[in-house]
């Protein structure tokens, strides 16, 4: 018989803690992330300002960490070297919750519109605001090595949701899954792209759903439709927000 765990008697006189709520919880989760953002940030800005004062070669892990308020062993839980501090480049962007509920097919048991739940993740690991995503940009144009780290990084990468997507569709794949992680970089790029833009305000995944949509029509030459969510985008401007992030 299996034993269940009794409930901590509460001390008399003292009132019993009630369990959050789920707003709550949720509240909590994003105060994380934020916090995860902003140290990440920290150590994106440090390398950047010292980069530019030193030198690329001149720079270590420890000074940047000395510069950005925190311990080597943060630094390496973001990056795995100063170069890709200085690239913006997480150390593993898909979240892995999110890895293995797509490879069980989840979340939605939509192929295309599970795709579009792992680039959004992709798209959280993003450098948030376009002046740093620039200034990493920059220093890549006179480093020929990080150009090099970059390009390594995305085959890397390519690599990881090849494999993701081949896990998820098992032995005998309906589609190619080097064709269907191809389109999740693709969605990466696009995104990017059009959030440059229109500015480089708000976050860029809120410009995937957007760039799905208009992929749609393109494949399916549906001419009428495009023109109709442009004129929507242009009527509403504030559309280009995307739609609510409902994970």
């Amino acid at each position: 018989m299996q034993e269940v765990a009794s409930t901590p008697a509460v001390a008399e006189g003292v009132p019993a803690q009630e369990p959050p709520t789920i707003a709550e919880l949720v509240g909590a989760l994003g105060l994380r992330e934020r916090k995860k953002r902003a140290r990440r940030d920290a150590l994106i800005d440090a390398t950047h300002r010292l980069v530019d004062r030193d030198g690329l070669d001149a720079v270590t892990v420890e000074a940047i960490c000395e510069a950005a308020g925190v311990s080597v062993r943060t630094f390496f839980n973001y990056f795995e070297t100063k170069d890709d501090a200085v690239l913006g480049h997480a150390t593993y962007p898909i979240d892995p919750v999110l890895e293995d509920e797509f490879a069980a097919g989840g979340p939605t048991g939509h192929l295309l519109t599970d795709v579009e739940h792992l680039v959004a993740s992709l798209l959280e690991a993003a450098p948030s605001a376009r002046a740093r995503m620039a200034k990493g940009l920059e220093i890549a144009a006179r480093e020929p090595r990080l150009l090099a780290r970059h390009l390594a990084w995305l085959d890397k990468h390519k690599g990881l949701l090849m494999t993701l997507v081949a896990r998820r569709l098992g032995d005998d794949p309906v589609h190619p899954p080097e064709t269907v992680a191809s389109l999740a970089l693709f969605l990466t790029h696009a995104s990017f792209v059009r959030w440059e833009a229109r500015g480089g305000t708000g976050e860029v995944r809120d410009h995937l759903h957007d760039v799905l949509g208009e992929l749609r029509a393109l494949l399916a030459d549906d001419t009428t439709t495009a023109r109709d969510a442009a004129a929507a985008r242009d009527a509403d401007p504030a559309r280009d927000a995307g739609p609510a992030r409902g994970g």
